[in-house]
């Protein structure tokens, strides 16, 4: 019997070889299809004396959420962090860290610098010496995004505009994160265009958190995203024709968050007032220069507000084959509305919910916010949209992120169910070839003895 233990050892190593080969194609299959685009981050950290010790720590926190949701690597995402106050610091460079892990570590770790306020010298050290490659910065490619992040709470004692402009003139991007008291014009003189896209503020540290979606959504790209968005657009007479090149500029500006393709998101427009009118179906433009073109043609209806009627056109007629809608791609409605509908909303709502579209709530002025909240999906929170104001919906596109992945986290796409179903079938033939080799070896020791 002695012969057959190495025997079997060596057919488990086999069979151990090809299991994890499968389990590796699994994982290359998941990888193609699912994975934060390549880009070299540096998070510029203000530490000042105005930064309390358990601010920064929230400061912290942030960072470490964004990290969490890249996919950081050599060759996909590498993070660096320049903590600053009268002097700099280069906390995490490039080219330090390979692991998220490693890298969540080392944030914990900062401590703030408790002295001035040199934001301008914070850039030109992120120019010079972060972003260069002796850091582990990549060479400037279209392939490769530069990306800076600064948050500050305050006023800077030096001058930001001019090295912010070097930094933007030399390929980085830059998002401008203001806290508290902190001066806007001088968020608005770092951060690129446009400002509504990368300057964002927030009350207090204690609240920071709250952009963590944004720029997870920012960074992370899922390839196999198809996605079939329909706008439904309030065209009632309360809106007023200079409203109305409001409303279709703040279209654009979700179009440009979007990535039209044949075989990605697709978009159709629809106006409503007393009637419906479709203004262009699903996959009729495919690029977004011919899109959005499109949507500055829109001509203006005025008349009523029947958003019931349109609601119903919505899930009858534009999410249908027929009018460009592609079978088994999610579905997402986005409603815009400045009053209160003169028909039933409700069971045209529920319709639009119980096919499984994803619905967007947005009203303005004398939009009635029990209604959005009935259109909105669920969490109804953050799928319905309020302002006064038709001025203020830019701050409403910049908060509207189409999550077109099916899973809450941008980055869990149906690719990672695909890779899971890969190796529990890849698991369920390793356990059959164990079960036909047990056999086997059986069989031979019976023949031995």
């Amino acid at each position: 019997m002695t012969p057959t233990l190495p025997l079997f050892l060596l057919l488990l190593s086999l069979i151990g070889a090809q299991a994890t080969l499968d389990v590796r194609t699994a994982a290359a299959m998941a990888a193609g299809l699912c994975k934060t685009r390549p880009t070299d981050i540096v998070f510029i950290v203000d530490s000042s004396r105005s930064v309390r010790p358990s601010e920064f720590e929230q400061v912290k926190v942030f960072l470490a959420k964004v990290i969490e949701g890249l996919d950081v690597g050599p060759n996909a995402t590498r993070v660096g962090v320049v903590n600053y106050a009268s002097r700099v610091k280069n906390e995490v460079s490039l080219k330090t860290y390979r692991t998220k892990a490693g890298l969540i570590k080392a944030v914990t770790k900062i401590e703030p610098l408790s002295t001035g306020t040199m934001t301008g010298l914070a850039i030109q050290f992120a120019l010079n010496v972060a972003f260069s490659e002796g850091e582990g910065a990549r060479v400037k490619s279209p392939d490769i995004s530069k990306v800076a992040i600064i948050v500050t709470d305050g006023r800077p004692q030096d001058n930001v505009k001019d090295v912010a402009q070097r930094a933007r003139d030399a390929g980085i991007e830059i998002f401008a994160i203001g806290v508290g008291r902190v001066d806007m014009s001088t968020l608005k003189q770092m951060a690129s265009d446009s400002l509504d896209d990368h300057v964002d503020y927030v009350e207090s540290y204690s609240v920071i958190e709250k952009l963590t979606k944004k720029f997870k959504e920012a960074f992370c790209a899922c390839s196999n995203s198809a996605t079939d968005v329909v706008f439904l657009i309030d065209g009632s007479k309360s809106v007023r024709p200079e409203n109305f090149e409001l409303v279709k500029k703040w279209i654009n500006q979700i179009v440009d968050k979007l990535d039209v393709s044949e075989s990605k998101a697709h978009v159709g427009l629809v106006q409503y007032s007393s009637s419906v009118r479709q203004e262009f179906p699903l996959g009729r433009f495919n690029n977004k220069k011919d899109l959005k073109d499109a949507v500055k043609k829109m001509a203006y209806m005025e008349r009523g507000t029947m958003t019931g009627q349109a609601l119903h056109y919505l899930t009858d007629n534009s999410f249908s084959a027929g009018q460009g809608a592609r079978p088994g791609v999610a579905k997402v409605g986005i409603v815009f509305t400045d009053g209160r509908s003169q028909d039933y909303i409700g069971e045209a709502a529920k319709k639009a919910k119980d096919h499984g579209f994803k619905m967007y709530a947005v009203g303005v002025g004398n939009a009635v916010e029990d209604e959005l909240k009935e259109i909105a999906s669920e969490p109804t929170g953050e799928h319905y949209f309020y302002t006064a104001d038709f001025k203020a919906m830019t701050q409403i596109a910049k908060k509207l992120q189409i999550n077109i992945c099916q899973d809450e986290d941008p980055c869990e796409c149906d690719s990672l169910v695909k890779f899971q179903k890969k190796v529990e079938e890849a698991l369920q033939a390793l356990t059959k070839k164990l079960d036909s080799m047990s056999k086997r070896i059986a069989l031979l020791e019976n023949k031995i003895v």
